[in-house]
């Protein structure tokens, strides 16, 4: 592979503004991530604290093995719904080392809201289960929660993606052969008590820990009966009568040591192993990401200077370089493990999507995860375009896309509008795993395309009509509110506080999330029996 010679000047005053511009909004980043982890009411510390409790990351922290990194999914997930105040949709998760193996790990934290579940908190438990899912990675959860959050449980109880899909899955992975293990720290009330009932292991903590289908305030409205939470559902009751536990722990930190020794008891899962090399950093900063990527999505820049501060040492090897050249397409490495790439660098033309169609299925068939660098405004459009088939060249890629069965991961470094969102592997398209920079941003189309389309629209309809065309400002006055609502619901913060991808990442850390990512992929089989494509139009 031939190392990517740069053609960036760092000393120029377009890279030094970007630089400043990037390193502002990573810095807001890093201050959200901050709120998100720290930002608890003092009542409610003290009340976990007083409780002789641990918090959530410190139980993370003696769950992990020591020195290994903490691959963090939807971070950010509610950051502003609800009163504000729901961080990480009250759960930090995310796949962690526990005694060797890649885990899957789900913590309630109870210093939000007593651990009361939201509705984004349920579609967050959800993400986890189809991560573990699809990447064979055993399920560790530790339970703290008072239950469904009763204001808003019409969206959280009865449709095929609310609470209820949760157990689904649970028994789904049960017969799929994924160890779920549990830890009971707290009270687990109705689904509560169920998705701790369908876990395979179940470490119950005495005093704290309680399992029962309705609490004491439910047993006593319906029956009369008025009964303690320790005695109703108990570690006591629950390893020494019911059997529903199968653990007894004194205290969170006894719970977790134990959790560890299951987790190393779990039989070996042998990797998928891909053909490797050795892993060696960039030879360009990665940070220098910052200077070359603007935050404004109209000014152009090469993707494969990205592309060269990602890769094991800066190499690539491009495949069809003088073809469809708006899509960059080759081979690279990264930490060691083999990848192919598909990086925007314009609009989608016929010619792009043909090469992608054909790099897709090569890697597909060589076992080689994709990676998708997304900076993409959509296919082209015009008559002349589609005389030429740009219809059915988009629907080949989007077809490899969806059909391939190697491992799948995007991030979403600028724009991701319209068809050249799911052409470059979207959610929707099932990526192993989806972030985004700062600066990204996703929609139908841009704010300023959707209020030309509109502006016009309006324009014919008054044509019709016998009507003048609007003036310059009757323009203005439909533009802005289009374009304030494109930017608000088009950012990165609010994509990620919806769940519409993992988190939001610094753009000098994208290397090192990407090998985790593939390192974890590999729990799994490289692709399923059922690999191969669908019918190309031709």
């Amino acid at each position: 592979m031939d190392i990517i010679e740069t053609k960036v000047d760092v000393t120029s005053e377009t890279y030094k503004k970007n630089y400043d511009q990037m390193t502002a909004l990573v810095k807001d980043l890093e201050s959200e991530l901050d709120r998100s982890l720290n930002e608890r009411s003092a009542k409610a510390l003290k009340r976990h604290e007083d409780s002789g409790k641990l918090p959530a990351k410190k139980k993370l922290e003696l769950l992990l093995d020591k020195n290994t990194p903490f691959l963090e999914i939807a971070p950010l997930a509610a950051r502003g719904l609800y009163d504000g105040k729901i961080h990480k949709a009250g759960l930090v998760a995310g796949i962690g080392v526990i005694e060797g193996k890649e885990c899957m790990i789900s913590i309630n934290d109870a210093t939000i809201k007593g651990g009361s579940i939201y509705p984004m908190g349920v579609k967050k438990t959800l993400r986890c289960q189809a991560i573990a899912m699809e990447n064979r990675l055993p399920f560790i959860s530790l339970m703290d929660s008072a239950g469904a959050y009763l204001p808003l449980q019409s969206e959280i109880f009865p449709d095929i993606d609310d609470g209820g899909r949760i157990f689904f899955n649970q028994a789904r992975m049960s017969k799929m052969g994924i160890p779920q293990i549990v830890g009971v720290m707290g009270l687990c009330t109705a689904g509560g008590a169920y998705g701790v009932a369908m876990c395979d292991e179940i470490v119950h903590v005495k005093q704290h820990g309680a399992i029962f289908l309705g609490g004491p305030p439910l047993v006593k409205a319906a029956t009369g009966e008025e009964v303690l939470a320790n005695d109703l559902g108990g570690a006591e009751l629950h390893c020494a009568e019911s059997g529903v536990s199968d653990y007894y722990a004194e205290d969170d930190a006894h719970a977790i040591r134990m959790i560890r020794k299951i987790t190393k008891n779990l039989p070996a899962n042998k990797k998928s192993t891909l053909s490797m090399t050795e892993p060696e950093s960039p030879i360009y900063d990665p940070k220098e990401l910052y200077g070359i990527v603007s935050p404004d999505l109209s000014l152009p820049y090469d993707i494969r200077e990205v592309i060269a501060r990602i890769v094991d040492g800066s190499r690539f090897l491009e495949f069809k370089e003088l073809y469809g050249q708006t899509l960059v397409t080759g081979w690279a490495n990264i930490h060691g493990y083999p990848v192919g790439i598909l990086a925007n660098n314009g609009i989608l033309f016929s010619k792009s999507a043909q090469k992608a169609t054909q790099f897709i299925q090569l890697c597909d068939k060589r076992k080689i995860p994709l990676v998708f660098l997304q900076n993409i405004n959509g296919f082209i459009v015009g008559s002349d375009y589609e005389r030429a088939g740009i219809t059915k060249d988009g629907h080949k890629m989007v077809n490899a896309v969806a059909n391939a069965s190697v491992p799948k991961f995007t991030l979403i470094v600028g724009a991701s509008f319209g068809a050249g969102n799911y052409a470059m592997c979207g959610r929707a398209y099932s990526p192993r795993l989806l972030w985004m920079w700062p600066n990204a941003q996703i929609g139908v189309m841009g704010g300023a395309q959707a209020a030309d389309v509109l502006i016009t629209i309006t324009n014919d309809q008054r044509k019709r009509a016998g009507q003048d065309c609007m003036t310059k400002e009757e323009d203005d006055f439909i533009k802005k509110p289009v374009m304030d609502a494109a930017f608000k619901e088009g950012n990165a913060y609010y994509s990620t506080s919806q769940l519409w991808d993992d988190g939001i990442i610094d753009p000098a850390k994208s290397r090192d999330v990407l090998g985790l990512a593939i390192s974890a992929s590999l729990n799994a089989p490289l692709r399923d029996q059922a690999h191969g494509f669908g019918v190309f139009r031709m």
